[in-house]
């Protein structure tokens, strides 16, 4: 069995060997890089199974590393390593289609466990990518080719807000909970920053929703539920009854 493949790309030298090392300890094979370019041609050479992606680098930062990675791997896990202060940086790692992140300092426990974590998801969805299509009202997904459509226009979705759709369109009509979104997409607790549900749920409505009638609803203090949406009902006009009729038309 091939050991799994490991992208470290840290500028901070020590750092770098640190992680490479601890993540050699769980018999993986590691690859670093100290730059955006050497990542690049790394992970064309090494094929990696997921990369760990320092968001500041010194030539390029790691949100156009990930675009050009995406574009080569599209399904490739990336976690972000993020300074604890920089808010933006996470939410711009997010959004650019990064699977997850952690804030530096960070214990190497976690951040295995983290790794850990988004490799079982993208393991499963390889497993059960077998053709199914969900349908739920006029939103359909094809598992196997990971092709979504509502009412016939394509939707482009991240490799997370993929599997966040998916589960609420296995689950149609269920409440489902911000734990077990967690334990389902992310498979482990997130330490009380269930926050990214929210931000997720966010990015999945501004694709699905907007300019439409609303499939995805917040139950408050219970979590969230997809259900096919309410047909828009016609604008009545003014109602004219038989008296007033009669009345204008003289009759």
């Amino acid at each position: 069995m091939q050991p799994v493949r490991v992208l470290v790309v840290d500028d901070e030298m020590t750092l770098a060997e640190l992680l490479s090392m601890a993540l050699r300890y769980e018999g993986w094979e590691v690859r670093s890089a100290g730059d955006g370019r050497t990542a690049l041609r790394l992970a064309r050479e090494f094929r990696p199974d997921a990369v760990v992606l320092d968001i500041m680098l010194p030539d390029m930062d790691g949100l156009e590393v990930l675009r050009r990675l995406r574009a080569e791997s599209p399904n490739v896990p990336v976690l972000f390593l993020t300074a604890r202060d920089a808010v933006e940086d996470r939410v711009a790692g997010l959004t650019a289609g990064g699977d997850d992140y952690v804030t530096k300092p960070f214990s190497l426990e976690e951040l295995v466990a983290r790794l850990r974590g988004l490799m079982r998801r993208a393991a499963r969805s390889a497993e059960t990518a077998n053709g199914a299509r969900l349908v739920v009202g006029d939103l359909t997904m094809d598992e196997e080719s990971r092709e979504v459509e509502r009412d016939g226009v394509a939707i482009h979705l991240t490799a997370t807000e993929f599997e966040l759709l998916r589960f609420f369109m296995r689950n149609p009509r269920r409440v489902l909970s911000k734990a077990q979104i967690l334990d389902r997409v992310w498979n482990y607790d997130f330490g009380g920053q269930a926050n990214v549900v929210e931000l997720y749920v966010s990015y999945l409505r501004k694709k699905i929703d907007v300019g439409r009638p609303p499939m995805i609803h917040t139950m408050r203090g219970a979590g969230y539920v997809l259900r096919p949406a309410e047909p828009r009902q016609p604008v009545a006009g003014p109602r004219r009854d038989a008296a007033s009729t009669a009345s204008a038309t003289g009759g």
